[in-house]
Formats: C-alpha cells, sequence, structure tokens
C-alpha cells in the first residue's frame, strides 16, 4: 500500500470515530445563544477574586465562543453563577539561611453552576480547586507584593477550565 493511501485511510478512520481536538466540542443544548454571567459571591474575607472571576470567564467565553454575554439573566438563554468558596495562601519556600518564605501559593475552591431559562443544571461543579505560586522577595527592600498578578494569573486560567469544562461538559 502507498504511503499516500495509509494517510488517507488513517484520515478516514479519525474522521468517522468522533475523534475531535479537545476544546473544540461544544456539548451545550442548541437552542442556548446568549449567556448571562452574574456576578460572584465569595463565602470569605477575599473581595477582589469574585469580579475578577467574572470577568476572566466572561472575557474567555466571548474569545472562545459564538455565545453573546450579556448582563441581565432575563435576557439570557442560560446564567452562569459562581461563588468563591475558599481562599487561602501559605508559604511553600523558605530561604534556609534567613528563615524566611521565598515563595507562596495560593490555593482556591470554587463553586459554578449554569442554568437555562426554566431553571433547569446544565452545568454544576459545587467544588473546584485551582493553585497558583508566586514568589516573596527576601530583601525587604526589594519587596513588590506579587500576589495581585499571581490572583490575575489564576482568575485565567479559571477561566480558561470552566469554560472548557462547560463546552465539553465534563
Amino acid at each position: 500500500m502507498s504511503r499516500a493511501a495509509s494517510v488517507l485511510l488513517v484520515c478516514i478512520a479519525l474522521t468517522g470515530c468522533g475523534y475531535h481536538v479537545a476544546g473544540s466540542a461544544n456539548l451545550l443544548p442548541t437552542d442556548i445563544h446568549t449567556i448571562a454571567i452574574t456576578p460572584w459571591t465569595s463565602f470569605g474575607i477575599q473581595y477582589k477574586l469574585p469580579n475578577r472571576l467574572a470577568e476572566s470567564i466572561s472575557r474567555e467565553m466571548i474569545s472562545r465562543t459564538r455565545y453573546k454575554i450579556v448582563a441581565d439573566p432575563a435576557k439570557a438563554d442560560a446564567v452562569l453563577s459562581g461563588a468563591v468558596a475558599n481562599m487561602f495562601s501559605s508559604a511553600s519556600v523558605a530561604d534556609p539561611s534567613t528563615g524566611r518564605s521565598t515563595g507562596a501559593q495560593v490555593t482556591v475552591r470554587i463553586q459554578v453552576k449554569m442554568t437555562d431559562k426554566a431553571g433547569k443544571v446544565i452545568f454544576n461543579r459545587p467544588n473546584m480547586e485551582f493553585r497558583e505560586r508566586y514568589e516573596l522577595s527576601i530583601n525587604p527592600g526589594q519587596y513588590f507584593d506579587e500576589s495581585e498578578a499571581a490572583l490575575d494569573r489564576l482568575s485565567r486560567d479559571v477561566a480558561r477550565s470552566v469554560v472548557s469544562a462547560i463546552l465539553e461538559n465534563f
């Protein structure tokens, strides 16, 4: 069998088996065209992170999907809501000579739910956990608070994961 025929046979086999590239599936109901992403809540003292998460998920939905994102849940075919259930940070690396922390890790647990107009749950993840590491300066004169940048990175990672999970329903 020639090489071209072999490649053609493999291509035909892959198109018929349901194979697709990760991130390209869309398993939401076909009658959904608009999605409202409501402001997120927080069960802790972190007040900035819920807003960042809602904004990041909105941007991710706009960039990766064909859905129209609206602010008013009454004008949407589906509503995506979420909450920050828990957030904490801790030292992850210590300098052996000074005993000071040189790295930290922030861990956040979120709850995400999407419902349709009738209130039927389309997607529900009551306990998703995400982590982000960042560096701490051991020299007080050169201290720069990296935690805000870490929360921005964390928000983008959460948005990518949540949108992928919704679209691929896993």
